[in-house]
């Protein structure tokens, strides 16, 4: 019975030794949305995604108002013109509409590849100067603000890390 005691006591001090374990890692976080909102080249890569999407849009809306009086004209002739030629119209009608709807897919497409390329090539360009950082403030791990569930301000380094990359981007 003894035996039996001294075990179960030794096992219990051996369990609640295990929660004392402290890390000396310092983990940081960053907000990367904010940090390629607020640098130099950051503003850069969006103004000239908006500038590439407002052309598009644009064209796309110019499309769109021709279809719709191509539509409309269509509406008004319904009961002059022959079955053959009204249905023949409904038909050129419905492949520019198809070709509308690839080129909006089209450009969508182009848009969203413009910006993934346009982005890694940031954080390809940017990555050097965070590690820099990092080594100078010995900072083992850093985490995207969006995967931090709560912590310390402090532990946010992104404005530092935005003054950084515009002084070695200027």
């Amino acid at each position: 019975m003894k035996l039996i005691k001294i075990i179960f006591l030794t096992t219990i001090i051996f369990f609640l030794n295990l929660n004392l374990v402290q890390s000396n890692d310092k983990v940081f976080f960053v907000n990367l949305d904010l940090l390629i909102k607020e640098t130099n080249v950051g503003k850069l890569i969006l103004k000239d995604i908006e500038q590439l999407n407002e052309k598009n849009i644009l064209q796309l809306k110019k499309k769109e108002n021709e279809l719709k009086s191509l539509d409309s004209e269509i509406k008004k002739k319904q009961n002059i013109i022959s079955k053959d030629e009204f249905d023949k119209e409904v038909n050129r009608l419905k492949q520019n509409i198809q070709k509308f709807n690839n080129l909006k897919n089209r450009l969508v497409s182009e848009i969203e590849n413009k910006k993934n390329k346009e982005l890694k090539e940031f954080f390809i360009k940017i990555s050097p100067v965070i590690q820099n950082y990092m080594d100078n403030n010995s900072i083992d791990i850093l985490l995207d603000q969006k995967n931090v569930f709560m912590s310390k301000k402090s532990s946010d380094i992104t404005a530092t890390l935005i003054e950084e990359i515009n002084k070695k981007f200027n």
